[in-house]
């Protein structure tokens, strides 16, 4: 059975119920759904095999968690990602990273096994962290845009050298649009694309 966007028009409430019933309508009937989807959450929750398109080609096929976790491109990741997966530009020589933007830092974590050369990391909203006033060897002076607040999470947006980044943070927190911020990323939280924007290095979960 072909699903396409079943769940797309229903109010949320609706939505979110049908969203935990499906998969036990699913597993009930014994018959195979290939279920059509833009949203990741959906995705995950229901859990499966995945298929990720973009125009029109099949660019990954597994089971929904590991193409998550280890999408082969930097497509992949940016397809399986809401919010928009964040990006900035390393170069990795002699022990050290230099990121998009001059900042330098030694090449711990993910980075430390990689080859001199320049790769595009990516990471998820969740990965990054957001501190006032304080210090880190990976942390990045970015201005806030916009709050968004949902009640159980707050997405932060954030502007840092002409690249725009989303940072989405559990309970209510307030920024003032124009405040000045360190963004936090741990190295080992990161996934790490090379020249042709194949996957090189990932989180271990």
């Amino acid at each position: 059975m072909l699903l396409d966007e079943p769940l797309a028009n229903l109010d949320y409430k609706l939505r979110e119920e049908l969203r935990a019933e499906l998969p036990r309508i699913f597993e009930a009937s014994g018959a195979i759904f290939v279920y059509a989807t833009t949203e990741p959450t959906e995705a995950l929750l229901l859990g499966g095999n995945t298929v990720c398109m973009w125009e029109g080609k099949a660019l990954q096929i597994g089971e929904t968690p590991g193409v998550y976790r280890r999408p082969r491109t930097l497509r992949v990741a940016q397809v399986f990602s809401d919010p928009p997966l964040n990006l900035v530009g390393i170069e990795k020589k002699n022990g050290s990273v230099q990121y998009a933007g001059g900042i330098a830092a030694p090449a711990s974590g993910l980075y430390s096994s990689l080859a001199d050369g320049a790769y595009r990391v990516g990471f998820r909203a969740h990965q990054l962290a957001l501190a006032n006033g304080e210090t880190d060897r990976h942390a990045f002076h970015a201005t806030v845009t916009v709050t968004e607040i949902t009640g159980s999470e707050s997405f932060v947006h954030l502007t840092r050298d002409g690249s725009n980044w989303v940072a989405v943070l559990h309970g209510v927190h307030e920024f003032e649009p124009g405040q000045t911020i360190d963004a936090v990323l741990d190295p080992n939280d990161v996934f790490v694309f090379d020249a042709a924007d194949r996957l090189v290095a990932a989180p271990s979960s």
